[in-house]
């Protein structure tokens, strides 16, 4: 089987060290030694100046909105996680959606202004697949109507945006540890910001709001992460370039064999330095993808449709039609993409995608697959080799 993702796992002695020291010191949590380490590593290795670690991506966007003390409606994009819009309801403000770019699949800027109203306090865009959006011209639209502006970046870690880490833009801008992240503390985030004032609220709003021993200064929720996840995350951080490195060798190598597929890949501007977290393809057609994904799945081989469906039909929102983003997600598809994934594995994928391609399945419904045997001629890979089934 070959999973959509697989989590990136250090060498169990490199994590047994660590975890031998939390033992020897039994901190588990409340801001241990461990996790100070994991900050100060991560502002190094990032540039930044500020940054707080924080139990996972979604709590950093609840303690974003709460730090800016945000009311009223927040521009925000459909094509994202619903962790997005969450936050945006969690916190009790509107999100009102904006179509994205038909290249990029971000939220389109040029579409932003006429979404204004009196009652707007901040934009919330995602980068999406780390891909970072258009954010000087989200910037000066901010800055006209002096609004506030958060950055998901969920999926950016190592991405740049001229030749600065993509967590330097916005108001505050966030991240996600999640164990299917390229960099991960198997749960975890990351809250990142240039202003020492706004630093200072979300560290009180992160530990329940204490200021001092006895002394609460505002309403805090527990945002602490604990040693254990601070140790995955040193382990991860020492192979985290060799992972970026792979990562781009792969999504290349995808590119170059996907040539003749019906698809396009997500735009990438030259003054981005993009961490290829995703694989993204968007077919000509919904049905060429329904049939892609039915081959691929009786091949034992699992895609994702990441986006899907678009958060401005979920049922516990005002719906609006978003004519690109509709289309988008239901023609996209993330193919596997992890670390470990082989050379020879990626041209098996490949080529069953393009052998749909030349033979279209006439009914893309999901097919059962008798005994793991299938009509046409599969190959599959077992323990990285291939091996041709009849």
């Amino acid at each position: 089987m070959i999973p959509v993702t697989k989590p990136y796992l250090p060498k169990v002695e490199e994590f047994e060290n660590y975890i031998r020291s939390i033992w020897d010191r039994q901190w588990l949590t409340n801001n241990g030694p461990l996790v100070n380490d994991l900050e100060l590593k991560l502002k190094n290795y990032l540039n930044l100046d500020y940054l707080l670690y924080v139990t996972n991506g979604t709590t950093a966007l609840q303690i974003a909105i709460k730090a800016l003390e945000l009311k009223g409606e927040i521009i925000t994009t459909p094509f994202s996680f619903v962790a997005t819009t969450n936050s945006i309801l969690w916190q009790e403000c509107e999100p009102v959606y904006v179509d994205i770019d038909p290249e990029t699949f971000n939220i389109d800027p040029d579409k932003i202004e006429e979404a204004i109203t009196s009652k707007t306090s901040a934009i919330l865009a995602t980068h999406v697949y780390g891909n970072p959006c258009n954010i000087d011209a989200i910037q000066n639209i901010a800055d006209k109507y002096g609004l506030k502006v958060i950055y998901d970046a969920a999926h950016c870690f190592g991405t740049k945006y001229k030749n600065k880490s993509v967590f330097e833009y916005g108001d505050i801008s966030t991240t996600s540890f999640h164990a299917t992240k390229l960099f991960h503390t198997i749960e975890g985030g990351a809250v990142f910001t240039k202003n020492p004032e706004l630093l200072e609220k979300m560290a009180f709003i992160r530990n329940f709001g204490y200021c001092g021993p006895d002394t609460f200064s505002l309403v805090g929720i527990n945002a602490k992460n604990s040693e254990f996840h601070a140790a995955m995350g040193l382990c991860n951080l020492m192979h985290v370039d060799a992972i970026l490195e792979r990562r781009k060798l792969l999504s290349l190598h995808y590119r170059e064999n996907l040539k003749r597929l019906k698809v396009k890949f997500q735009s990438l501007d030259s003054d981005r330095d993009y961490n290829y977290a995703y694989c993204p393809i968007l077919f000509d057609s919904e049905e060429l993808m329904h049939a892609c994904m039915t081959k691929l799945e009786l091949s034992g081989i699992y895609c994702r449709r990441y986006f899907f469906p678009s958060l401005a039909t979920l049922p516990f929102v005002n719906h609006k039609s978003m004519p690109v983003c509709d289309s988008v997600v239901k023609r996209i598809l993330c193919l596997p993409l992890y670390d470990s994934l082989t050379i020879p594995d990626l041209d098996m994928i490949s080529r069953i995608l393009l052998r749909v391609q030349q033979y279209p399945v006439r009914n893309s419904t999901k097919q059962k697959d008798f005994g793991g045997l299938i009509a046409n001629r599969i190959e599959v890979s077992i323990n990285g080799h291939e091996k041709k089934i009849n």
